[in-house]
């Protein structure tokens, strides 16, 4: 493959097929290159400034923060409004780094922006009624969430900018393990930041239930089934154990399923990093008549209570770097709660974990659709 044809790769697969809105700026604030959602987003870019393109106006923002890269070459992350091309206001988290020349100075910084015009609508919409505290809730957590994206994306900004490096210097050397090095650098970071941003995006989205009544000892067996046999492998036994008593409940199927699948996956990597040679997760149901509870129990790694603090309330994982993006358990609060539930955790280090999703029956949503079915899922 020539040079021309890798940077042919690069501008296609990186710099279009990214789910953010790209911008690269030179020092007069000028756009001299932007991405297919940028153009999409805000129109028409070529001869234009970046203040004119993303805020409709004819100065340069008084609190610039691209300048601040140009003058110290900072990685930055900052929460802007702006206009898109139909002249609705937008509200986006842009994320800023620097692009150097062969002599390191800044020639160019790269924008890259994600839109979150739909959290800051659905924070005006809320009001103190029971259901809406629920949302704002998962609002505080979306919140929160942005303030760790900003510090995720900054980190595959770094890996994409050593990327760009290791494969350039391949070039221009004719290394060729140098050059494959520096591709697969740059494939990893691509496909950690869509996974990232598409992630995000769906959690702060959020979606209505598609209730329908539902056997829950179904679910857990499906959701074993579909673990098992990988978790065995690595020397990790599932079981289900449904309960007795357990009737079937209305509730939106692949939430529920997403739910446990999340839990059960996490059980499976804490037993994996534990110090033990055999690990075993229990998945069981419990049906008391008031409230319904799936509860998913490890004898793995364990947390203490700094993490135990952190997991539903920030943009944090546990596992090792690229292999998580902190979002599972966030996005199974966030359906347990659109069911009336909630979640419970106790968990001790060096011993294990177990995670609750509890559901008072009276909370439970309606079945949507008139969609009474026959208890199977």
């Amino acid at each position: 493959m020539t040079p021309g044809s890798i940077q042919e790769w690069i501008h296609e697969k990186l710099f279009h097929q990214v789910p953010v809105d790209i911008a690269v700026i030179d020092r007069k604030y000028r756009i001299v290159e932007a991405n297919r959602n940028f153009r999409q987003r805000y129109g028409e870019w070529r001869g234009k400034h970046c203040y004119e393109v993303y805020k409709a106006r004819d100065s340069r923002c008084a609190r610039c923060v691209a300048a601040k890269t140009f003058e110290d070459g900072g990685v930055r992350v900052n929460e802007e409004q702006g206009i898109d091309k139909q002249g609705s206001k937008t509200h986006y988290m842009v994320h800023l780094a620097p692009l150097r020349d062969d002599s390191g100075g800044i020639r160019f910084v790269i924008e890259m922006s994600t839109d979150v015009t739909r959290v800051h609508e659905l924070q005006e919409q809320l009001r103190v009624t029971e259901v809406e505290k629920i949302e704002a809730e998962r609002l505080a957590a979306v919140g929160q969430t942005v303030a760790g994206l900003a510090h995720g994306v900054k980190n595959i900004l770094m890996g994409l900018e050593g990327g760009m490096y290791v494969l350039k210097s391949g070039i221009s050397r004719q290394d060729g393990n140098r050059i494959a090095r520096g591709w697969e650098m740059l494939e990893g970071n691509m496909e950690r930041i869509s996974k990232f941003v598409r992630e995000f995006l769906d959690f702060a989205r959020g979606s209505e239930p598609s209730v329908s009544m539902a056997d829950p000892n179904e679910l857990v067996r499906q959701v074993v089934d579909l673990y098992k046999e990988a978790a065995a492998k690595d020397n990790v036994e599932i079981v289900a154990r449904p309960g007795s008593n357990v009737q079937p409940v209305p509730m939106d199927v692949d939430g529920i399923h997403t739910c446990l699948a999340n839990l059960v996956s996490n059980a499976v990597d804490a037993c994996m990093v534990s110090n033990k040679k055999t690990g075993k997760v229990v998945v069981k149901t419990t049906d008391d008549g008031d409230q319904l509870v799936f509860e998913v129990t490890d004898d793995g790694v364990g947390m203490d209570y700094d993490v135990k603090k952190k997991i539903f309330t920030s943009f944090f994982s546990t596992k090792a770097v690229g292999k998580g993006t902190g979002l599972g358990l966030l996005v199974t609060k966030r359906i347990t709660m659109s069911h009336g539930g909630r979640v419970e955790i106790l968990s001790e280090q060096g011993k294990g974990s177990t995670f609750r999703l509890i559901f008072p029956k009276k909370r439970l949503p309606k079945v949507t659709g008139g969609q009474e079915g026959d208890g199977n899922t």
